[in-house]
Parts: C-alpha cells; sequence; structure tokens
C-alpha cells in the first residue's frame, strides 16, 4: 500500500515538473524576478520574504541561500525571513493581530528599492496580502509565488508567478524548484 502511495505521488511531482517546463509565461516572468532581485540588490536594496507554515519555511531557505550561498562564493546579500524572530511575531500578533505580523515588519524595514516577496501556495493569507500592500505603500517591489488558482495575491503584488497545480503539496515543491533556480539565476547575474 505505501509503495502504490509513494509511486503515486511521484507521478503526481513528475506531472507538476513536466507542466512547469511546459509553461513559457512562467519561466518568463521568473526569470524577470530573477533580474530584479538582482537589480534590487545591485542598488543596495533588500529582500524581504515571508510566508505561513511550509512557505514560512521557504521563505526562510532563501534568505539562507542568499546571505550564506547557494552555489558559488560570492558576497552575502541581504535577504531577510519575517518568520523568524518569535518575539516580534507574537508581539504583533498579540499587539495587532496575525494579519499585521508581516506588514508591521515590512513597514518598518522596507526602504524605497527593496522587494518584498510573499509565498503562498493559497495566495490569499491575510497576512501575506498586507505586507504586499504595506510594500507598495513605502515603494518596494511586491512580488507573489502562488498556485494555479486566482488569489488576493494576484492584485496585491507587482508581479505574481503562478505554479500551475492546486495541490498544496505540488505547489510547494515547485515553489522550493524555483526558488533553487532563481537564487542560482541571481548568483549568475552578481
Amino acid at each position: 500500500m505505501e509503495n502504490e502511495l509513494l509511486k503515486i505521488r511521484i507521478g503526481e511531482h513528475a506531472s507538476a515538473v513536466s507542466a512547469l517546463a511546459k509553461d513559457a509565461a512562467l519561466h518568463k516572468s521568473t526569470f524577470e524576478l530573477a533580474k530584479k532581485i538582482s537589480a534590487c540588490f545591485k542598488s543596495g536594496g533588500k529582500l524581504l520574504v515571508c510566508g505561513n507554515g511550509g512557505s514560512a519555511a521557504d521563505a526562510q531557505h532563501m534568505a539562507a541561500e542568499l546571505v550564506g550561498r547557494y552555489m558559488k562564493e560570492r558576497r552575502a546579500l541581504p535577504a531577510i525571513a519575517l518568520t523568524t524572530n518569535t518575539s516580534t511575531l507574537t508581539a504583533i500578533g498579540n499587539d495587532y493581530g496575525f494579519e499585521r505580523v508581516f506588514s508591521r515588519q515590512v513597514e518598518a524595514l522596507a526602504e524605497k528599492g527593496d522587494m518584498v516577496l510573499a509565498i503562498s501556495t493559497s495566495g490569499n493569507s491575510p497576512n501575506v496580502v498586507a505586507a504586499l500592500e504595506a510594500a507598495r505603500a513605502k515603494g518596494a517591489f511586491a512580488a507573489a509565488l502562488v498556485g494555479a488558482k486566482q488569489c488576493r495575491l494576484d492584485k496585491a503584488a507587482n508581479l505574481s508567478i503562478k505554479v500551475p497545480s492546486e495541490s498544496t503539496p505540488r505547489i510547494q515543491e515547485m515553489h522550493m524548484l524555483l526558488i533553487h533556480s532563481i537564487c542560482e539565476m541571481v548568483e549568475n547575474e552578481l
């Protein structure tokens, strides 16, 4: 039974990768995002990344790849995951509500020329939508990494990359593939 389940999940993953490989619009928007992140870093800006649950882990993973290194030795890049400071998250959540845990940090940290990337499988979480709204209010570029369904982040983002899947696990797997690819493109550009 478990062996059959594994085969099914691997097949679903392979189908999601195949759909990703054929999506020319996604390729274009992913390349555009990597170029914008590179330009942000070149001009002295920083990248703020956020998400909930598995997407919070993806935000941390991306920031780690950029601050440390992905594949190449290069200068450390200013990327911050807004998901990591539990004192900040719980203080803001307690005082302002969970919907503001990211937007309040964006208000404090983002400047014109920075970028905020929201990662979300649903694209509808109020706290990530609020983060991008705060980013735009501060003059920062707002980007989103989401699934196939129409969502609130589509409107809140200057650029939205939509993975061609509606399955949360497959979306998360494709997000990680794109995050790694973006990190590699940024390293190559810098």
